[in-house]
Protein backbone atom coordinates (compact mmCIF):
# COMPACT_ATOMS: atom_id res chain seq x y z
CA UNK A 1 0.00 0.00 0.00
CA UNK A 2 1.47 3.28 -0.79
CA UNK A 3 1.89 5.96 1.91
CA UNK A 4 -0.11 8.40 1.99
CA UNK A 5 0.58 12.04 1.27
CA UNK A 6 -1.99 15.53 1.75
CA UNK A 7 -3.38 16.42 -1.12
CA UNK A 8 -4.93 19.85 0.44
CA UNK A 9 -2.11 21.75 -1.47
CA UNK A 10 -1.73 20.12 -4.43
CA UNK A 11 -2.04 23.66 -6.51
CA UNK A 12 0.57 25.51 -4.74
CA UNK A 13 1.63 28.38 -6.35
CA UNK A 14 4.11 27.85 -9.16
CA UNK A 15 7.79 28.64 -8.73
CA UNK A 16 7.80 31.20 -11.38
CA UNK A 17 5.37 33.35 -9.57
CA UNK A 18 7.15 33.37 -6.23
CA UNK A 19 9.29 35.75 -5.49
CA UNK A 20 11.34 33.94 -2.94
CA UNK A 21 11.58 31.17 -4.76
CA UNK A 22 16.05 30.00 -5.63
CA UNK A 23 16.53 28.34 -8.48
CA UNK A 24 17.96 24.70 -7.66
CA UNK A 25 21.70 24.48 -8.81
CA UNK A 26 23.07 22.25 -11.48
CA UNK A 27 24.92 19.45 -9.92
CA UNK A 28 28.86 19.85 -9.61
CA UNK A 29 31.42 17.00 -9.33
CA UNK A 30 35.05 16.99 -8.32
CA UNK A 31 37.84 17.99 -10.97
CA UNK A 32 39.65 14.41 -10.24
CA UNK A 33 36.79 12.71 -11.45
CA UNK A 34 38.22 13.13 -15.16
CA UNK A 35 41.72 12.54 -16.26
CA UNK A 36 41.87 15.07 -18.78
CA UNK A 37 40.30 18.03 -16.76
CA UNK A 38 42.42 17.28 -13.73
CA UNK A 39 45.43 17.09 -15.63
CA UNK A 40 44.70 20.61 -17.34
CA UNK A 41 43.57 22.08 -14.05
CA UNK A 42 47.05 21.13 -12.31
CA UNK A 43 48.93 22.98 -15.17
CA UNK A 44 46.87 25.74 -14.75
CA UNK A 45 47.09 25.81 -11.14
CA UNK A 46 51.14 26.02 -11.24
CA UNK A 47 51.08 29.21 -13.30
CA UNK A 48 47.57 31.08 -12.33
CA UNK A 49 45.69 31.91 -9.13
CA UNK A 50 42.67 29.23 -9.38
CA UNK A 51 40.16 30.75 -6.92
CA UNK A 52 37.59 27.51 -7.55
CA UNK A 53 37.43 24.55 -10.04
CA UNK A 54 34.66 21.72 -10.34
CA UNK A 55 32.92 19.96 -13.52
CA UNK A 56 29.36 20.81 -14.25
CA UNK A 57 27.61 19.41 -17.03
CA UNK A 58 30.46 17.67 -19.02
CA UNK A 59 32.35 21.29 -18.53
CA UNK A 60 35.36 22.03 -16.61
CA UNK A 61 34.24 25.29 -14.84
CA UNK A 62 37.57 26.99 -13.41
CA UNK A 63 37.17 30.50 -11.36
CA UNK A 64 40.15 33.31 -11.87
CA UNK A 65 41.09 36.81 -11.01
CA UNK A 66 39.98 39.35 -13.50
CA UNK A 67 42.97 41.16 -13.98
CA UNK A 68 44.23 37.92 -15.30
CA UNK A 69 41.69 37.07 -17.76
CA UNK A 70 43.97 37.47 -21.16
CA UNK A 71 46.66 35.72 -19.98
CA UNK A 72 44.50 32.49 -18.76
CA UNK A 73 42.53 32.68 -22.25
CA UNK A 74 45.96 32.58 -24.13
CA UNK A 75 47.75 30.03 -22.29
CA UNK A 76 44.43 28.21 -22.20
CA UNK A 77 44.35 28.29 -26.64
CA UNK A 78 48.68 27.96 -27.13
CA UNK A 79 49.30 24.93 -24.18
CA UNK A 80 46.41 23.58 -23.24
CA UNK A 81 45.00 23.47 -26.52
CA UNK A 82 41.39 24.98 -26.02
CA UNK A 83 41.76 26.77 -29.36
CA UNK A 84 38.19 27.42 -29.97
CA UNK A 85 36.72 30.02 -28.09
CA UNK A 86 32.61 29.86 -28.16
CA UNK A 87 30.92 32.70 -26.22
CA UNK A 88 31.93 35.35 -24.05
CA UNK A 89 28.94 37.08 -22.69
CA UNK A 90 28.58 38.23 -18.89
CA UNK A 91 25.36 37.80 -15.79
CA UNK A 92 24.14 40.41 -13.75
CA UNK A 93 24.96 39.97 -10.03
CA UNK A 94 24.40 43.80 -9.07
CA UNK A 95 21.80 43.00 -6.78
CA UNK A 96 23.61 40.46 -4.71
CA UNK A 97 27.38 41.28 -5.32
CA UNK A 98 27.61 44.66 -6.88
CA UNK A 99 29.22 43.40 -10.27
CA UNK A 100 29.11 40.88 -13.56
CA UNK A 101 30.35 37.75 -13.53
CA UNK A 102 31.93 37.52 -16.85
CA UNK A 103 32.30 33.51 -18.69
CA UNK A 104 34.38 32.69 -21.62
CA UNK A 105 33.22 29.36 -23.17
CA UNK A 106 36.30 27.68 -24.83
CA UNK A 107 36.44 23.98 -26.81
CA UNK A 108 39.23 22.11 -27.78
CA UNK A 109 38.62 20.14 -31.10
CA UNK A 110 41.84 17.87 -29.78
CA UNK A 111 40.57 16.90 -26.40
CA UNK A 112 37.01 16.86 -27.50
CA UNK A 113 36.70 18.94 -23.92
CA UNK A 114 34.89 21.68 -23.12
CA UNK A 115 36.51 24.48 -20.15
CA UNK A 116 34.31 27.72 -19.13
CA UNK A 117 36.77 30.93 -17.65
CA UNK A 118 34.56 32.79 -15.14
CA UNK A 119 35.74 35.69 -13.52
CA UNK A 120 34.35 38.58 -11.38
CA UNK A 121 33.84 42.51 -12.56
CA UNK A 122 32.38 44.92 -10.15
CA UNK A 123 30.27 47.87 -11.31
CA UNK A 124 32.48 50.48 -13.28
CA UNK A 125 35.01 48.27 -13.49
CA UNK A 126 36.78 47.32 -17.03
CA UNK A 127 38.12 43.76 -17.92
CA UNK A 128 41.23 43.48 -20.71
CA UNK A 129 39.80 42.20 -24.25
CA UNK A 130 40.90 38.78 -26.00
CA UNK A 131 39.82 40.23 -29.19
CA UNK A 132 43.89 39.78 -30.22
CA UNK A 133 43.63 36.51 -29.35
CA UNK A 134 40.15 35.25 -30.75
CA UNK A 135 39.02 37.30 -33.36
CA UNK A 136 35.90 36.16 -32.64
CA UNK A 137 35.80 37.83 -29.68
CA UNK A 138 34.74 41.31 -31.66
CA UNK A 139 31.41 41.73 -31.36
CA UNK A 140 30.80 39.27 -28.23
CA UNK A 141 32.86 42.06 -26.33
CA UNK A 142 30.97 44.63 -27.75
CA UNK A 143 27.80 43.23 -27.06
CA UNK A 144 28.70 42.60 -23.43
CA UNK A 145 29.75 46.69 -23.65
CA UNK A 146 26.27 46.81 -25.24
CA UNK A 147 23.99 44.74 -23.00
CA UNK A 148 25.57 45.16 -19.28
CA UNK A 149 28.08 48.42 -19.74
CA UNK A 150 31.50 46.18 -19.04
CA UNK A 151 33.97 47.94 -20.91
CA UNK A 152 36.78 45.80 -22.82
CA UNK A 153 40.03 47.45 -22.39
CA UNK A 154 42.31 47.94 -25.75
CA UNK A 155 39.51 46.45 -27.82
CA UNK A 156 39.88 47.69 -31.44
CA UNK A 157 36.43 49.29 -31.95
CA UNK A 158 34.75 49.49 -28.17
CA UNK A 159 31.52 50.84 -29.99
CA UNK A 160 27.82 49.62 -29.54
CA UNK A 161 26.88 47.06 -31.63
CA UNK A 162 23.10 47.00 -31.23
CA UNK A 163 21.72 50.07 -29.28
CA UNK A 164 22.70 53.52 -31.18
CA UNK A 165 25.56 55.27 -29.59
CA UNK A 166 23.80 57.68 -27.57
CA UNK A 167 21.18 55.11 -25.91
CA UNK A 168 20.83 55.76 -22.14
CA UNK A 169 21.77 52.61 -20.06
CA UNK A 170 22.37 49.03 -20.58
CA UNK A 171 18.96 46.72 -21.71
CA UNK A 172 20.09 43.66 -20.45
CA UNK A 173 20.64 45.19 -16.80
CA UNK A 174 17.93 43.72 -14.12
CA UNK A 175 17.47 46.76 -12.93
CA UNK A 176 16.38 47.92 -17.17
CA UNK A 177 13.01 48.27 -17.26
CA UNK A 178 10.94 45.74 -19.46
CA UNK A 179 9.35 48.19 -22.02
CA UNK A 180 12.00 50.07 -21.58
CA UNK A 181 12.43 54.08 -20.57
CA UNK A 182 10.57 57.01 -20.91
CA UNK A 183 13.81 58.12 -22.91
CA UNK A 184 13.43 54.80 -24.95
CA UNK A 185 9.46 55.52 -25.58
CA UNK A 186 10.44 58.91 -27.65
CA UNK A 187 14.09 57.96 -28.91
CA UNK A 188 12.74 57.03 -32.77
CA UNK A 189 10.06 60.05 -32.73
CA UNK A 190 12.78 62.62 -31.12
CA UNK A 191 15.64 61.48 -34.17
CA UNK A 192 13.53 61.31 -37.08
CA UNK A 193 10.89 64.19 -36.80
CA UNK A 194 12.36 65.90 -33.43
CA UNK A 195 10.69 66.56 -30.05
CA UNK A 196 8.18 69.19 -31.18
CA UNK A 197 6.33 66.19 -32.89
CA UNK A 198 6.03 64.52 -30.05
CA UNK A 199 2.36 65.89 -29.31
CA UNK A 200 1.55 64.81 -33.24
CA UNK A 201 2.37 61.11 -33.07
CA UNK A 202 2.93 60.53 -29.66
CA UNK A 203 5.09 57.91 -27.88
CA UNK A 204 6.55 54.54 -29.14
CA UNK A 205 4.45 51.63 -28.48
CA UNK A 206 7.12 49.68 -26.41
CA UNK A 207 4.62 46.52 -26.00
CA UNK A 208 6.33 43.73 -27.40
CA UNK A 209 3.20 41.72 -27.85
CA UNK A 210 1.57 44.83 -29.54
CA UNK A 211 0.45 45.35 -33.09
CA UNK A 212 -1.22 47.82 -34.41
CA UNK A 213 -1.99 48.03 -38.20
CA UNK A 214 -3.07 51.85 -37.64
CA UNK A 215 0.16 53.25 -36.32
CA UNK A 216 -0.32 57.19 -36.24
CA UNK A 217 2.35 57.22 -38.82
CA UNK A 218 2.72 54.23 -40.46
CA UNK A 219 6.48 53.28 -39.44
CA UNK A 220 5.04 49.49 -39.92
CA UNK A 221 1.65 48.71 -41.07
CA UNK A 222 0.89 44.99 -41.37
CA UNK A 223 -0.23 43.91 -44.99
CA UNK A 224 -0.89 47.64 -45.93
CA UNK A 225 1.18 50.23 -48.00
CA UNK A 226 -0.59 53.84 -48.09
CA UNK A 227 1.02 57.51 -48.48
CA UNK A 228 3.54 58.57 -45.57
CA UNK A 229 0.26 59.92 -43.05
CA UNK A 230 -2.55 59.07 -45.07
CA UNK A 231 -5.83 59.38 -42.51
CA UNK A 232 -6.90 55.61 -42.81
CA UNK A 233 -9.44 56.12 -39.93
CA UNK A 234 -11.30 58.36 -41.97
CA UNK A 235 -10.98 57.16 -45.34
CA UNK A 236 -11.07 53.44 -44.94
CA UNK A 237 -8.78 50.53 -46.11
CA UNK A 238 -7.43 50.90 -49.44
CA UNK A 239 -8.74 48.48 -51.86
CA UNK A 240 -5.25 48.35 -53.96
CA UNK A 241 -3.53 46.80 -50.77
CA UNK A 242 -5.03 43.44 -49.83
CA UNK A 243 -3.36 42.09 -46.78
CA UNK A 244 -0.67 39.43 -48.33
CA UNK A 245 2.58 38.61 -46.56
CA UNK A 246 4.41 36.62 -49.59
CA UNK A 247 5.35 37.59 -52.72
CA UNK A 248 3.18 37.49 -55.75
CA UNK A 249 3.37 34.09 -56.81
CA UNK A 250 4.07 32.50 -53.04
CA UNK A 251 7.19 30.63 -52.66
CA UNK A 252 9.05 28.74 -55.29
CA UNK A 253 12.33 26.28 -55.34
CA UNK A 254 12.90 25.03 -59.20
CA UNK A 255 9.50 25.90 -60.65
CA UNK A 256 7.54 24.19 -57.98
CA UNK A 257 5.21 26.56 -55.75
CA UNK A 258 6.75 25.09 -51.43
CA UNK A 259 4.06 27.89 -49.43
CA UNK A 260 0.91 29.30 -51.13
CA UNK A 261 0.53 32.99 -50.91
CA UNK A 262 -1.58 33.91 -48.18
CA UNK A 263 -5.49 34.99 -48.79
CA UNK A 264 -7.29 36.28 -46.52
CA UNK A 265 -10.55 35.47 -47.57
CA UNK A 266 -9.43 32.21 -47.44
CA UNK A 267 -8.24 32.74 -43.92
CA UNK A 268 -9.70 32.05 -39.99
CA UNK A 269 -8.87 33.91 -37.14
CA UNK A 270 -9.73 31.52 -33.97
CA UNK A 271 -11.11 32.45 -31.29
CA UNK A 272 -9.75 30.74 -28.70
CA UNK A 273 -7.20 27.96 -28.16
CA UNK A 274 -7.60 24.38 -28.91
Amino acid sequence: MRKYTPKNDVQAKSYYNDRFFVSPQVPKSDVADDEIFSKDLAVLKSNFEIKDAYIQKGHLVVFIDAKANKQVIKFAKETLGYDFLMELSALDYMATCGGFEVFYEMLSTSKHKRMRIKCFVKEGEAIESVESIFRCADWSEREMFDMFGIKPNNHPYPKRILMPDDWYDYPLRKTYPLQGDEAAQWYEVDKIFGKSARSVIGPEIRDSAAVDRYDTTRFARLGHEVPYGTDIVANGEPESTPLAYQEEGGVRLFGARLVTKFDENESKVLEKRK
